[in-house]
């Protein structure tokens, strides 16, 4: 397993979604740390505000405009980033949208076409357009793929079933990621934030294509839920983007593969695994004698 990323003065990060929310939060931090910060966004003006803040406070940034659906777009961006920096240490493949909120027999194609392009098939095309620059790298070399809490446990006090899925996949993807670039000296992570203040469901609708059809932005609030004994509010709090940077850092530097936010949301993960487990229990029951090796 490769050695982990520790020094991260000098270095250079390219950071997807750097515009806002969590990608905003993250890129201060690696700025803050001396890392130099490409903060990609597919809004110019949110990324050279965030780019902006960094060199105000002293650091070093590009602001760089990126679609991640577009391998096109993906290209530009990293040949951009090279040319002017040098080179890419760690890659933070943060972009993210969050297109509907309710049942998943509310859920249109259109919402599903939507947030797995970005979601998932965005973290795989940005992953292919920095890896060649990375490999230049190892083993200074590491990449965050932003999933969700989401991606680890499901609970229908959070309907959003589209987003969840998309982020199952990005932990599975980023699983396999890690595994087959340990040899090269590439570290590979997954973060999983519980709620985090942002403005997602905005950002999302604001940027989503027409061919994906309008989608509204409804309030945070419906995601945490307010409580009830219908529907009571998830163990989770919502946690200031700013503050998810830090552990974003210290997991890098141990070379840890999950990422965790929310500590007290960890009895729902180990609910799911209970239930997987019992299951398991379950088959063997009733199972028909399997061959040994």
């Amino acid at each position: 397993m490769n050695a982990a990323m520790n020094e991260l003065s000098g270095r250079v990060a390219v950071v997807t979604g750097g515009g806002n929310g969590i990608g905003r939060g993250i890129a201060l931090t690696l700025g803050a740390e001396g890392m130099t910060v490409a903060v990609a966004d597919i809004q110019e003006s949110r990324a050279a505000g965030v780019a902006g803040e960094i060199e105000s406070a002293g650091g070093k940034a590009l602001a760089i405009v990126v679609d991640v659906t577009s391998v096109d777009s993906l290209g530009a961006a990293a040949a951009k980033i090279i040319a002017q920096a040098g080179g890419v240490n760690l890659l933070c493949a943060n972009a993210g949208v969050l297109a509907r909120v309710g049942a998943l027999a509310h859920h249109s194609i259109e919402d599903w076409d939507y947030t797995l392009s970005v979601n998932v098939m965005g973290i795989v095309k940005t992953v292919a357009a920095f890896l060649p620059a990375l490999r230049q790298r190892a083993p200074d070399a590491h990449i965050v793929n932003t999933a969700s809490l989401g991606g680890l446990v499901s609970d229908v006090r959070a309907p959003i079933g589209a987003y969840i899925a998309s982020k199952y996949a990005c932990v599975g993807y980023s699983e396999m990621l890690r595994a087959e670039l340990a040899p090269e000296g590439i570290g590979v992570s997954v973060l999983c934030p519980g709620v985090v203040v942002s403005n997602l469901m905005g950002t999302s609708a604001e940027n989503r294509p027409r061919a994906f059809g309008e989608q509204t932005a409804p309030d945070l609030a419906a995601l945490v839920g307010a409580g009830g004994d219908a529907a009571p509010a998830l163990p989770v709090y919502a946690m200031a983007a700013e503050d998810v940077g830090p552990i974003v850092i210290r997991a890098i530097r141990a070379n840890r593969f999950h990422i965790l936010t929310h500590p007290r949301a960890k009895p729902l993960v180990e609910g799911r695994f209970r239930i997987m487990v019992e299951d398991f229990d379950f088959a063997e029951v009733g199972a028909i004698n399997e061959p040994r090796a």
